[in-house]
């Protein structure tokens, strides 16, 4: 009797063992796609990993229903990755099988493939006689005849043409072709077509020159070798145009090149620039993508043929590769790589340096705003760092001038959230015909919502947040798990008709521009505009062709985006990026607010960038002005040395989760101390994050803190052992625990 080993999309430890059935056996082999039971009722789509002979003792054994594959549908190299994220970010390999795989691939009958109705011959009218006597039949009826020799010219010597083709060029309706189908003349069959569409062919010749610094900078990332590069540039100095030239280079050689980007919206202009040059060699995966459309694309790459060039975002790393050369990761310092929730949370990058091991492939991560963890890497040595200190053809950066807002509002001369300065920098930007982005990284109309009378603010039943409005849809929300409460009219507390929102999302924004400038053309780039696959390029095409004269966004608008009539950005709030409850939240500001700051004057003059605080002293404020980021680390390094945080030490935390705060409570406690008696002092907590219930889940989180040399394999068993220990109490049968390593 064989036995399979399998990996189910579940959150379970370890792998499942079935026996194979008889005449089965050469059907079942490492890493198709198998069904199988589980429980009394439940089926799975399963994915095999070992065929053998040793029956497992003292379990019942279940048989395999059925094979859904004919190949294998993940590659071994795969498997290592999967087995060694696993390991590292201690979560079953049921949860990456889960996450890596298209949803169409975890189920039975989850995918089906595209087809196209064509039209032939019925078996009874296929020679030349028998079409003869059909013409007859139907000489009376006008129409039917005239689609019938339309038929007969169109396939020649094929089987057939499409449905669509041929009523187009009869210029009949289906009624008339169902008529010759009804009398038996004619008859339709299906035949699978591919989602994927063809970006053309490839066009090498459209590649533009290297200035001077920039073929600096290509020959110091090809000397490197195959030590991982980190170019540091600018906004504006041309990092993609490098990027392009070292894809040229991989795919002449003959090898495959991943570039992964943080935000779905920069994969639309980074498409339009590689797509015209290298055509339908290159294929684009992200989650806006519908599932069937990712099937595709993950059964090409396991073909004969498959791209030579995959862009998307963090979820492509786990696609299957067979000869990679080249992995670039763009903004590479943006948190969107590391996944949150649900598990397994991994960070792309760290994948991706793995990814480049397997393969021997060259890693490049660019950005003009290093994370800590990879600047440090490279003047350790861990990294090769290359500078672009320039703008493209000598462009000057833009001019950053700080406006106190705290002092604005004493002295009432603010308009919402626009202080005299910056509207009149609108103002004149407009006038001259260019183009304006305003930044603010808050959604929606307005985070609170509040009763003037009693002090009534409405909260979310599920989480521990206050609700945010939404004037478009009518509605306040919880960002957290979409419960939805209908704007009141009066208080339900006091029954107060004064209730009034406070602070300025996007959409609040959006109002008060367009009652300054009734005119202007604005547009409105954030989670709530962009929620369909194709609405990220809708609006950056009428950004770029001048449809809109104001974009207003979210982080998405700070991400790499490359608009030429850009002269004015307005950062309408600094202190909510920098007042976080966090200590990367200077890090995430001085980046965020450069990348935002680097969309002003790409193209032609010097860009003006009006940055509003109530906090102008704050040294990181002064930093990004100066585009000082040596400072920057300095002063961020000095700080984290003292309180061990990363670079200089790891950080795992721990999540513990159920639905009664009492229970969380004690199981916080004791796996603390038991964390305490293994680790001592490295451990914190727990404590309550400063969102302690979310999807009426109470949280408490523990910190682990680790110095460089540790031996992190025994850390991570450690850890293993601890929750099992705590799991195996009856009163923690529904607590959730899980580890989030590398957190972001």
């Amino acid at each position: 009797m064989k036995y399979v080993d399998c990996i189910l999309p579940l959150g379970v430890e370890g792998l499942l063992t079935y026996s194979v059935p008889e005449g089965m056996e050469q059907r079942v082999c490492p890493f198709v796609r198998l069904l199988v039971p589980l429980g009394k009722s439940k089926t799975y789509t399963a994915l095999a990993v070992r065929i053998h002979d040793e029956e497992p003792k003292g379990v019942e054994v279940k048989a395999v229903i059925d094979a859904l594959d004919e190949k294998p549908v993940l590659l071994p190299s795969q498997y290592d990755i999967w087995k060694w994220m696993a390991e590292y970010y201690i979560c079953p390999v049921g949860d990456i099988y889960r996450a890596a795989m298209p949803a169409g691939l975890k189920q039975e009958d989850g995918y089906r493939a595209k087809t196209e109705t064509w039209i032939r011959f019925t078996k009874s009218y296929q020679g030349a006689k028998e079409q003869a006597i059909a013409r007859e039949m139907v000489r009376r009826a006008a129409k039917q005849s005239q689609v019938l020799s339309v038929f007969a010219d169109l396939i020649g010597e094929n089987e057939g043409v499409t449905k669509e083709e041929l009523m187009n060029t009869a210029h009949a309706t289906s009624a008339v072709v169902k008529a010759l189908i009804d009398r038996g003349i004619l008859e339709t069959y299906e035949v699978p077509v591919g989602r994927l569409g063809t970006g053309g062919g490839c066009h090498m010749e459209r590649i533009k020159p290297l200035s001077e610094a920039q073929t600096k900078a290509y020959d110091e990332v090809n000397a490197a070798g195959a030590t991982p590069v980190l170019l540091q540039g600018v906004t504006g100095s041309g990092k993609t145009e490098i990027y392009i030239h070292l894809i040229r280079d991989a795919v002449k050689a003959g090898k495959q090149v991943l570039y992964i980007l943080p935000e779905i919206a920069l994969t639309v202009q980074i498409m339009q620039r590689l797509q015209c040059v290298f055509g339908d060699e290159m294929g684009i995966y992200h989650s806006k993508y519908s599932d069937a459309e990712r099937v595709e694309i993950w059964q090409k790459q396991l073909s004969d043929n498959p791209y030579k060039i995959i862009l998307g975002a963090r979820s492509a790393v786990l696609l299957p590769f067979t000869d990679l050369g080249l992995i670039i990761i763009d903004e590479e310092h943006d948190p969107s790589f590391k996944q949150q929730d649900p598990a397994p949370r991994y960070h792309a990058r760290s994948v991706a340096m793995m990814l480049a091991k397997k393969h021997g492939a060259k890693v490049v991560l660019g950005t003009a705003t290093p994370s800590m963890e990879s600047f440090n890497n490279a003047l350790s040595g861990k990294f090769r760092l290359v500078q672009l200190t320039e703008r493209y053809r000598g462009l000057q950066l833009p001019k950053i001038e700080i406006v106190n807002t705290a002092d604005m509002q004493r002295r009432k001369m603010m308009y919402g959230p626009f202080s005299p300065r910056l509207v009149n920098a609108m103002k004149s930007a407009i006038s001259d015909g260019k183009q304006v982005i305003l930044f603010l990284n808050r959604r929606g109309f307005a985070p609170i919502v509040e009763c003037r009378d009693c002090g009534w603010v409405p909260k979310c039943e599920n989480c521990d947040v206050s609700l945010t409005m939404h004037k478009t849809t009518g509605q306040l929300t919880c960002h957290y798990c979409g419960y939805t409460y209908t704007i009141p009219k009066k208080c339900p507390s006091c029954f107060c008709t004064d209730v009034r929102d406070h602070g300025y999302g996007t959409e609040k924004v959006e109002e008060k521009l367009m009652e300054l400038f009734p005119e202007v053309k604005v547009a409105r780039m954030d989670l709530d505009t962009t929620r369909t696959k194709n609405a990220h390029a809708r609006i950056i095409a009428d950004f770029s062709a001048g449809k809109t004269n104001v974009l207003i966004g979210t982080q998405m608008v700070s991400k790499g985006l490359d608009f030429g009539n850009v002269s004015v950005v307005g950062i309408v709030n600094a202190d909510s990026i920098l007042n976080t409850p966090d200590f990367r939240a200077y890090e995430r500001g001085f980046q965020m607010l450069s990348q935002v700051s680097g969309r002003a004057g790409r193209k032609e003059g010097q860009g003006l960038v009006i940055l509003q605080t109530k906090q102008p002293d704050v040294p990181v404020i002064g930093q990004v002005v100066r585009n000082d980021y040596r400072t920057f680390y300095k002063t961020q390094c000095e700080e984290r040395q003292m309180f061990k945080y990363p670079p200089f030490h790891r950080l795992i935390y721990v999540y513990l989760r159920h639905a009664k705060d009492p229970v969380v409570e004690t199981a916080g406690i004791e796996m603390a101390g038991r964390m305490r008696q293994v680790f001592g002092s490295r451990v914190l907590g727990p404590d309550r994050p400063s969102v302690a219930r979310v999807k009426s889940m109470n949280i408490r989180k523990i910190v682990l803190k680790l110095e460089p040399g540790i031996d992190l394999p025994r850390v991570r068993l450690c850890l293993r052992q601890i929750r099992q220990i705590i799991m195996q109490d009856k009163r923690y049968a529904s607590l959730q625990v899980y580890y989030d390593v590398d957190p972001q």
